[in-house]
């Protein structure tokens, strides 16, 4: 054993720590050192979107302690930025998980004990709501307690600037730092509990005692709840988004099935189903019921054809057309259609983009709205994303932005053109969608409110959904778009994936599948300019093949994995499943 690590696990034995936690770093101590050393080898790191990790007692942990730790370093940083406002506004929801519930009131109550103005949710909300209300109630920050789509025994922590998007630079660095600043318990202003004073309290009592407008006034902190009135107005704002209500009106009765995978979905996306005139939706009812354990799925990640079996399953047995899932936190979502046999298949995020791009392209056009003298009409992509969005929205004379991995990217665009141009709508291959400035994250509501929309409108015409990606295609050529993620854990396995980098970085393919590499972009080693974005240093690799097909590698920035981006784009005749195997077989990983 690493004295340094065991060390470091016996001041965890000390005051300040509960007798739970206690208990659990001694039997890590007595009975297994290998979960010792991945608890303690390093501190959970607080990285550029927040935290991540296992949950359990430990430094590498999600615990009451690190969460603590991450918070009082965030507030801190809060308050460099916006001291001189008479008080600091945060907002805070979660998501189903284990614990969520439980972190979310750690970390409001610490923000609370810091003289900040809490807005909690009193139960769990997805991440697009919470990105909304930072900027509905006009906080300063806010943090979302989820681990998105990661195995259920994680959970994690997203903090979120004023513009309500993920921090960026630089202020997420600058917030690494001050959190790093935080090497013990003791530097966390913990809340002190009900009739004691927090920070700078009133006659004994505690904070979340006054009211709002009171501890405003004195500085205090204060924790007020919110419920379905934020529903009502999140709701009522998405609803301005929407570009075709008579076709739904004509086709109300499409049949669509949604699940939110025991996720905080069902919250909100059934309802706005509803509001929008749908009335032939049918849920998967068993995950609708809200579990950290995900009883029926493996993964509760929609990219996995396995947890969307019983949403496909359901369907059949209805007769449905659409088929919508989200994730736990609800910002991310996946959908299957029926094919021209009539079968169910899934689409990528690639495809549910294109379509999704397309149709509010087609519809902005249809309805003049292009055409604004004075603002101007815009979509953005990631540079891992299908080359189809840009395409598209050449086609129809739009503006388009091609950035970093990562929604935060796309919605620091939308702050720097606010006031100048309109933002239509911008996703990611890994099923990330939005539409409108309301919500600056990924936003499942209003995607499968959409893509119903889109199913009513392509009734209109006697087409499937199906059947307008296929017309997509016709027009700007056949696109296969897929991803291959290798998950390699633990201290070798950032190693191993380190090393995979490095080694496609030395030496670059000459070709892909045949067709000669034109160009090699190295993100970490120069800056490479899409339309007007400066793209900051990323540890990504992309190459660029002479007929236009395109291979990005990174490694994830939340989990152990690394992932390869395919986007093929084949010419007329060519057999495209025949040439993504030799590519696959290229850039296989034993």
């Amino acid at each position: 054993m690493d004295q340094k690590i065991l060390e470091a696990a016996k001041l965890w034995l000390g005051d300040g720590y509960d007798e739970q936690t206690k208990a659990e770093v001694r039997n890590l101590i007595d009975g297994d050192p290998k979960a010792l050393e991945d608890a303690f080898y390093k501190s959970l790191e607080f990285g550029t979107g927040g935290l991540r990790g296992i949950m359990g007692a430990g430094s590498n942990r999600m615990n009451r302690y690190t969460v603590g730790m991450a918070t009082q370093g965030f507030a801190n940083y809060l308050k460099k930025c916006f001291g001189q406002l008479r008080q600091i506004k945060v907002a805070i929801t979660h998501d189903c998980r284990n614990n969520s519930d439980y972190f979310s009131r750690i970390v409001a109550e610490i923000f609370e004990a810091n003289g900040f103005h809490v807005y909690l949710t009193k139960e769990l909300r997805p991440t697009p709501e919470l990105s909304y209300a930072i900027r509905y109630y006009g906080c300063q920050g806010g943090v979302m307690v989820t681990a998105s789509h990661n195995p259920k025994i994680y959970n994690g922590y997203k903090a979120y600037w004023s513009d309500g998007a993920q921090v960026i630079a630089p202020h997420d660095v600058n917030i690494i730092a001050e959190v790093n600043k935080i090497t013990d318990i003791s530097q966390v202003k913990w809340h002190k509990g009900e009739g004691q004073c927090c920070e700078g309290g009133k006659d004994g009592k505690c904070c979340s005692c006054t009211n709002a407008e009171l501890a405003e006034y004195n500085g205090l902190g204060c924790i007020e709840m919110v419920g379905e009135e934020l529903d009502d107005v999140y709701l009522k704002d998405l609803a301005t988004l929407h570009v075709s209500p008579e076709s739904v009106k004509r086709h109300h009765d499409l049949g669509i099935v949604y699940t939110p995978l025991h996720g905080c979905g069902v919250k909100i996306v059934p309802r706005a189903l509803r509001e929008m005139g749908f009335t032939n939706v049918h849920l998967v009812e068993e995950q609708c019921v809200n579990s950290g354990d995900f009883p029926t799925v493996q993964s509760p990640n929609p990219e996995e054809p396995t947890a969307m079996k019983m949403a496909l399953d359901l369907a059949d047995r209805v007769g449905a057309e659409v088929v919508c899932a989200s994730d736990p936190d609800a910002d991310r979502c996946g959908m299957a259609v029926r094919n021209s046999e009539g079968k169910l298949v899934l689409l990528n995020g690639n495809q549910m983009n294109c379509i999704l791009t397309y149709y509010m392209l087609k519809r902005w056009k249809d309805l003049g709205r292009l055409d604004n003298p004075e603002k101007f009409p815009y979509i953005i992509k990631t540079i891992v994303t299908s080359n189809i969005m840009s395409d598209i929205a050449d086609h129809f004379g739009v503006k388009w932005y091609n950035v970093l991995t990562g929604f935060k990217n796309i919605a620091e665009v939308i702050y720097h053109n606010e006031g100048k141009g309109v933002y239509i709508c911008g996703g990611e291959e890994s099923f990330g969608f939005a539409v409108g400035e309301y919500v600056r994250d990924k936003d499942s509501p209003i995607t499968v409110s959409l893509i119903c929309e889109c199913a009513a409108w392509c009734k209109d015409s006697g087409i499937t959904l199906w059947e307008l990606l296929q017309h997509i295609y016709k027009l700007f050529g056949e696109r296969k778009d897929w991803l291959r993620s290798y998950t390699f854990p633990g201290i070798e396995g950032k190693r191993k994936i380190d090393s995979l980098v490095e080694r496609f970085r030395q030496n670059p393919p000459k070709d892909i599948a045949g067709s000669p590499i034109v160009e090699f972009r190295d993100y970490l080693k120069n800056d490479y300019y899409a339309p007007e974005v400066k793209l900051a240093k990323s540890n990504v690799l992309q190459y660029i093949a002479e007929d236009g097909t395109v291979v990005s590698l990174r490694p994830s920035g939340t989990e152990p994995k690394i992932k390869f981006y395919f986007n093929l784009r084949c010419k007329e005749g060519e057999d495209v499943e025949k040439k993504a195997a030799a590519i696959d077989r290229q850039f296989a990983i034993e």
